[in-house]
């Protein structure tokens, strides 16, 4: 669960300054973290729409739970924020967030603006990685991007994984757990979800 070998060599000869800002998806430690398939767009064989959006897995996994969210959440005080929802930390650190609850007495409306929220998400929900693993190894990216939400703030980190089919859940307090996708998960307030359940019920072959 640490940063591949070499961490601070990036495994390409292109140059940041080559790179399209709109090919950034995150920044960890001042270091841009590049979309997956960025390199196929300096090559010009896809074009920069063709790598901007969800697989059709995870939009499913992501409308499953945002159904559930919707019907459920007390929405007086929480909001619900998704779209690859973009977060401030520091001035060397900007996270996305494929699904992200904020408490509303923490991201009050004065905090609404046209920049990146600066004030933390109480749950963090991610489903896959969408950066090409050049920095860091799968579970290195997915142990530091979990530690600088629950260091800015974050309650809880939930990480759907769609090819393990394992779901990991982080908190401040509590051990870091990860287990199989087919059981429910309790994302807050008694609200639970059952991805693998879902997903056999709608006949995915990804259950």
């Amino acid at each position: 669960m640490i940063a591949s070998p070499g961490p601070g060599k990036v495994s390409t000869e292109i140059s940041a300054n080559e790179i399209p800002s709109v090919l950034i998806h995150e920044i960890i430690d001042g270091k841009p973290l590049y979309r997956k398939g960025y390199r196929e767009v300096l090559a010009k064989t896809k074009k920069i729409e063709d790598i901007m959006g969800s697989s059709s897995l995870q939009f499913f996994i992501i409308d499953y739970i945002l159904g559930i969210l919707y019907s459920e959440i007390n929405r007086t005080k929480y909001l619900i924020a998704t779209n690859e929802a973009g977060m401030h930390l520091d001035r060397r650190n900007n996270l996305a967030g494929d699904i992200l609850i904020f408490d509303k007495n923490v991201l009050t409306i004065d905090k609404i603006n046209k920049h990146y929220s600066n004030v933390p998400p109480k749950i963090s929900i991610e489903i896959d990685l969408d950066i090409e693993l050049e920095e860091f190894t799968e579970m290195g990216y997915i142990t530091i991007k979990t530690k600088k939400l629950l260091e800015f703030g974050a309650e809880k980190v939930i990480w759907f994984l769609t090819e393990s089919k394992k779901v990991m859940i982080a908190t401040v307090e509590g051990e870091w757990e990860t287990f199989d996708w087919n059981r429910d998960v309790e994302i807050l307030d008694g609200i639970v979800c059952h991805v693998g359940e879902y997903l056999a019920n709608e006949g995915s072959q990804f259950a």
